[in-house]
């Protein structure tokens, strides 16, 4: 294909995962109140433990409609990942033999719930990280915290990791693409595991090195494991074009004689 028509498909692809985003994020709007519930009891939690006042606070007159609305599509980005996900397979699809495009279900299923288990490892972080995070309020103090600005960080912080948990199923369809080769993922494992560290010191900011490091480790494992099935499925196609090369070279060498 040539650029214009790669471009013309990301395009296409683009606005096919926007609007089944948008569809999920109608139903999200319903799901706002308990959403917000999960969100903020670790707020409360730490206000019953230091008995204090921290809470949640939205100082405009629209600011919570407009929370609702970025909480809603926060909702449809995860009620919609199936289909946002396949938008994105189908687009690296065409790059595939039609053996590898049979993987689609296996894609799916490998990626859905990795995406799942990527935000749910920070939604078992994020609690720690408010604990944490307010730890450093003055004792006898309260915390009035800007509503927008909080539920924006527990919403980054969950789809952080859960893409995070997604990119290794990129990597395994890039590679059986043919736009990147396992040795490249392979020669690049020690700039990969430092910004994996990287991020795990962001996304944690409890100060002792073993969250972070539980933390770095699946990934770090699903990171390799990319590499792995990568390799397999190079050496398969590999194999393939050897055979489709002698079933050619045996054909012109019946015709010639």
């Amino acid at each position: 294909m040539p650029i214009r028509a790669h471009l013309a498909e990301f395009r296409n692809r683009i606005i096919l995962a926007c609007a089944g985003v948008l569809v999920a994020a109608t139903g999200g709007w319903f799901l706002f109140d308990r959403t917000f519930d999960l969100l903020t009891r670790p707020l409360y939690a730490v206000a019953e433990r230091d008995d204090a006042i921290v809470v949640p606070n939205f100082s405009g007159l629209a600011t919570a409609l407009d929370m609702q609305v970025k909480v809603s599509f926060f909702l449809g980005l995860i009620i919609a990942s199936p289909w946002w996900i396949y938008q994105l397979w189908a687009f690296l699809s065409p790059g595939l033999h039609a053996r590898e495009k049979r993987y689609t279900l296996g894609f799916l299923l490998a990626s859905v719930p990795l995406f799942g288990a990527g935000v749910g490892l920070g939604w078992l972080v994020f609690p720690h990280a408010v604990e944490v995070l307010t730890g450093f309020r003055p004792t006898g103090t309260s915390l009035i915290l800007d509503a927008p600005q909080y539920l924006s960080f527990a919403m980054k912080l969950l789809l952080a990791f859960g893409i995070a948990f997604l990119l290794p199923v990129v990597m395994v369809a890039l590679t059986w693409a043919g736009l990147v080769s396992a040795r490249v993922w392979l020669r690049s494992w020690r700039w990969a595991v430092l910004l994996i560290f990287v991020f795990t010191a962001i996304m944690t900011p409890t100060p002792d090195g073993i969250t972070m490091t539980l933390m770095a480790v699946p990934i770090i494992a699903l990171y390799f494991g990319a590499i792995g099935i990568g390799a397999l499925g190079e050496r398969s196609r590999r194999r393939r074009r050897a055979a489709a090369e002698r079933e050619s070279s045996d054909r012109g060498g019946k015709e010639h004689s």
